[in-house]
C-alpha cells in the first residue's frame, strides 16, 4: 500500500495509520479487526494503541451487532475535528505544490 500524505508528514507508526484509515473511511464503522486489516497493521499492535484511542476519545463505539461492537472515528472531538483539518491541508499543500512545479524543458 501507498502512504497516505498524513501517515508519510506524521510518520509511519500504527496510531497514526489507524488514525489516518479512520479519517479517509470516516462515514463508516469497523470492526477492530477490520480496523487492524485495513490500517495494515498487527491485531497485536491495534491492542496496543487501542487504550490511547480511547482515552483521547478519539474514537467511539457506533453500534453493537450480536456480541461485536463496530467503532468509527469520533468527529465531535476537536483534537479529532484538527486532525481532519491537518490532513486537508497536507492534501492542499501537495496539490498546490504540484500546480507550481514548473514543466520539463522540451515539452
Amino acid at each position: 500500500m501507498e502512504k497516505s500524505l498524513f501517515v508519510e508528514f506524521l510518520g509511519d507508526t500504527p496510531l497514526i495509520r489507524v488514525v489516518d484509515f479512520l479519517i479517509e473511511n470516516s462515514i463508516f464503522d469497523y470492526t477492530k479487526t477490520e480496523i487492524s486489516k485495513n490500517a495494515e497493521i498487527s491485531r497485536a499492535s491495534l491492542y496496543k494503541i487501542w487504550p490511547l484511542l480511547e482515552q483521547y476519545q478519539l474514537v467511539k463505539a457506533s453500534r453493537k451487532i450480536g456480541n461485536t461492537t463496530l467503532y468509527k472515528l469520533n468527529k465531535e472531538n476537536p483534537v479529532v475535528q484538527k486532525l481532519i483539518e491537518l490532513d486537508l491541508k497536507i492534501s492542499k499543500e501537495f496539490a498546490e505544490s504540484l500546480m507550481k512545479e514548473p514543466e520539463p524543458v522540451g515539452s
